[in-house]
């Protein structure tokens, strides 16, 4: 699952519209158009005769780690508002392939205030099992003798059991 994959789902499952995208992404300190986010939200059409199912999938314009990163912390600021701390800005950590999905699961988790209880009863909504501290290695600071990386199954089963919590109510 790629960048832009979690940026479809997590669209679709908060039901988003791309005005508040843009905004988004511009609170999170990245200045996008909506012309360019329709292109991050394109796939391109396949020329191939055989598709293969689980292929990575290509779009017109690729959402990097630094996009995304930007993309979640103005999430934050969408849902929370801005933090009124002493200290300037927040040091952005370096976001690498391997840790996405577990930064993806920590600012969601801030974004919409939930407890890992509520993270752990959306995993359970997708038939998905996780134990407490399995849950908590994957929430865990990178480079902490616990820490777990997150795998695309569990963060694609979060996202889906997103869309189910929240397009159902």
């Amino acid at each position: 699952m790629n960048n832009n994959d979690i940026l479809i789902r997590l669209r679709y499952a908060l039901d988003i519209k791309d005005t508040d995208m843009v905004e988004i992404f511009g609170l999170g300190g990245f200045n996008t158009t909506k012309e360019n986010l329709q292109k991050m939200l394109t796939k391109l059409k396949s020329t191939e005769t055989e598709t293969d199912e689980f292929g990575e999938n290509k779009y017109v314009e690729e959402c990097d780690n630094n996009m995304l990163d930007s993309f979640l912390d103005g999430f934050i600021i969408f849902k929370r508002g801005r933090q009124n701390s002493k200290s300037a800005e927040p040091q952005k950590q370096n976001l690498n392939d391997r840790s996405v999905n577990n930064i993806l699961l920590k600012k969601v988790k801030i974004a919409l205030s939930l407890t890992s209880e509520d993270i752990l009863d959306i995993l359970d909504d997708v038939d998905v099992n996780l134990s407490k501290s399995e849950l908590s290695a994957v929430l865990r600071k990178e480079g902490h003798r616990n820490y777990k990386e997150c795998g695309d199954r569990y963060a694609r089963n979060f996202l889906k059991g997103l869309a189910l919590r929240y397009r159902a109510s």
